[in-house]
């Protein structure tokens, strides 16, 4: 047993020393991002069935990793969604930007754990850097703090919790003492065009169905701020930057207002629509977000980071760190930033460093243009389809486009077609009680002529579904 394990370490060192396999996955990742733009958006039927070659037993002994990279390039490379091309348009799902990506794949090379100072120097540097730059990019309070996480669902979570102990602690209960038993009653208000994000959240952090005050929106998912109930210091409001259906943006000025006046914590979802504080020409839809008291936001939708990368951004350092405490003998805190202060995780990737990389790549106006880039286009579709007579449901203000045909059923035919047609993809969703097809413009690649190409395939699918 022991020689076979000093065999195996040793060929492990060789593999490293050779570069051999290195060199070999560089070329297929190479060949792939060549490929992307121009290869079906949707894996073909045959490419989804070669999948099934992966399915074996737990092997006994090593193999050869060549044929492993092989394999998952021949096989697993046909059968990805191409999300960093520019004709794929579904789940607010974002491309990427090149320097942030490569700045990823050295990060993984690095495969260093953000947890401490102590751990990353590297890391912890470049997460301060980002927290920096995306605060003042944002325009929000000085000295707000940033935790990175997987996504805006366990951003809004970390929000969540923040306000709910930052409330239970102004009425004199410590919930790190006491727990929830006993502890005061909270309320929860929100709109009715919330995440589903949000209650999943809700739920984990020990806040139910019946602590929530749903408000109703209006014709475009906007929360009705005319609507808003009596709020107070026991109240924790949750708005909107960016409905995932129509993109829409809530009234923040007017009802974080209010929520200041009798000490109510807001929580800002704003995975996708967050970003367009930092944009010139959306900027006016965020106004009012700096009156919150946290916010969420994504780095992998609009800022067309890599996967994963969500944030949580607390006005009140103290506030979050106290939510999110962590503690043991074993713990070397310093005088620098130590990631896991602002975060569930202990161990976690350095996703901050694919930000730093991204936010210094493109500088203010890169993002600014970036942003704008992407509203443009959705602009474009909704004028595109509007002239070939599908009807546009939705105001669009941001990236978001919500499509209809002539019937429900022809909507729903159509948008099987756009997907099996591998020309793009769109998801579908619920809009007023009718089916729709959703149309979220996330990439930077998306051309003129991708959004034309699109149309067509729009086109080509409700006339292949009229037929039907």
């Amino acid at each position: 047993m022991a020689e076979t394990v000093h065999t195996l370490w040793d060929e492990l060192r060789q593999q490293n020393a050779e570069q051999s396999i290195y060199q070999q996955v560089t070329g297929y990742a190479l060949e792939y991002l060549n490929d992307v733009y121009d290869q079906r958006v949707f894996p073909t039927d045959a490419a989804l069935a070669s999948l099934a070659e992966f399915d074996e037993p737990m092997p006994d002994h090593a193999h050869d990793p060549q044929e492993i990279l092989k394999m998952l390039h021949e096989k697993g490379s046909p059968a990805t969604i191409a999300q960093g091309g520019g004709r794929y348009f579904g789940f607010v799902n974002g491309s990427v930007i090149p320097v942030s990506l490569a700045a990823r794949w050295l990060a993984d090379v690095w495969d260093q754990n953000a947890a401490l100072h102590v751990i990353s120097p590297i890391a912890a540097k470049l997460e301060h850097l980002s927290e920096t730059w995306m605060v003042d990019l944002l325009g929000l309070p000085t000295g707000t703090v940033a935790g990175f996480v997987s996504g805006t669902s366990t951003a809004t979570m970390c929000g969540l919790l923040a306000g709910r102990d930052a409330l239970l602690s102004h009425m004199g209960w410590d919930v790190h003492e006491n727990g929830l038993i006993g502890a005061p009653p909270l309320r929860v208000v929100m709109s009715e065009a919330s995440h589903g994000s949000v209650r999943k959240a809700l739920s984990i952090i020990g806040l139910g169905r019946k602590q929530i005050e749903l408000v109703p929106a209006d014709d475009q998912g906007r929360f009705d701020a005319e609507q808003l109930p009596e709020i107070d210091n026991q109240t924790l409001l949750i708005l909107q930057a960016g409905n995932v259906n129509s993109g829409s943006f809530d009234p923040f000025v007017e009802i974080c207002e209010k929520a200041q006046e009798v000490g109510a914590w807001v929580h800002i979802d704003g995975a996708f629509g967050l970003w367009a504080a930092a944009s010139e020409s959306t900027k006016y839809l965020t106004e009012g977000i700096e009156l919150a008291d946290s916010w969420s936001v994504d780095g992998h939708k609009t800022l067309n980071s890599p996967y994963d990368c969500g944030v949580v951004l607390c006005k009140d350092r103290d506030t979050l760190v106290n939510a999110m405490q962590a503690s043991g003998s074993y713990i070397q805190y310093s005088e620098d930033r130590d990631g896991m202060l602002y975060t569930p995780e202990m161990s976690r990737r350095a996703r901050g460093i694919e930000i730093w990389a991204l936010l210094k790549g493109m500088g203010r106006s890169g993002v600014d243009a970036l942003i704008a880039h992407l509203c443009q286009q959705a602009k474009l579709f909704s004028t595109e389809l509007g002239t070939r007579g599908f009807r546009i449901l939705n105001d669009v203000v941001f990236n978001q486009v919500l499509v209809a045909c002539e019937t429900s059923e022809l909507t729903q035919q159509t948008l099987k077609n756009i997907q099996a047609s591998g020309e793009c993809w769109c998801g579908g969703s619920q809009w007023k009680g009718e089916p729709v097809i959703r149309i979220s413009v996330c990439s930077w690649a998306t051309t003129d002529e991708d959004v034309h190409r699109s149309v067509a395939a729009f086109v080509a699918a409700r006339d292949k579904a009229q037929s039907q």
